[in-house]
């Protein structure tokens, strides 16, 4: 069974930094991609960047290009969201997921979310 853990959040000062994990279990992930997602309150949630777990190519979304960066740690089966010049629009719940498709989705395996909040 598949469970991703997200972990990290917390509130920050716009223009400050954060970084939030998502811990993998219960598969081999080399053959995933590995998703984040976000969700504003009464907002849809929405695609923020993804890691091809194999080779380690990132996809972002134009929103948060340059200010984000995904990255992987194969040993411990981590994958992070390193945020930087956050912004209060970024307040979110943020999700990892992981799916063994396209990075487009759909997603099959979802975390709880972890809450990030940022200050103005």
């Amino acid at each position: 069974q598949v469970q991703l853990v997200e972990s990290g959040g917390g509130l920050v000062q716009a223009g400050g930094s954060l970084r939030v994990s998502c811990a993998a279990s219960g598969r081999t992930f080399s053959s995933y991609a590995m998703g984040w997602f976000r969700q504003a309150p009464g907002k849809e949630r929405e695609f923020v960047g993804a890691i091809v777990w194999s080779g380690g190519i990132t996809y972002y979304a134009n929103s948060v290009k340059g200010r984000f960066t995904i990255s992987r740690d194969v040993t411990k089966n981590t994958v992070y969201l390193q945020m930087n010049s956050l912004k209060s629009e970024d307040t979110a719940v943020y999700y990892c997921a992981a799916t063994t498709g396209r990075v487009g989705g759909p997603y099959d395996y979802w975390g709880q979310g972890t809450q990030v909040t940022v200050s103005s």
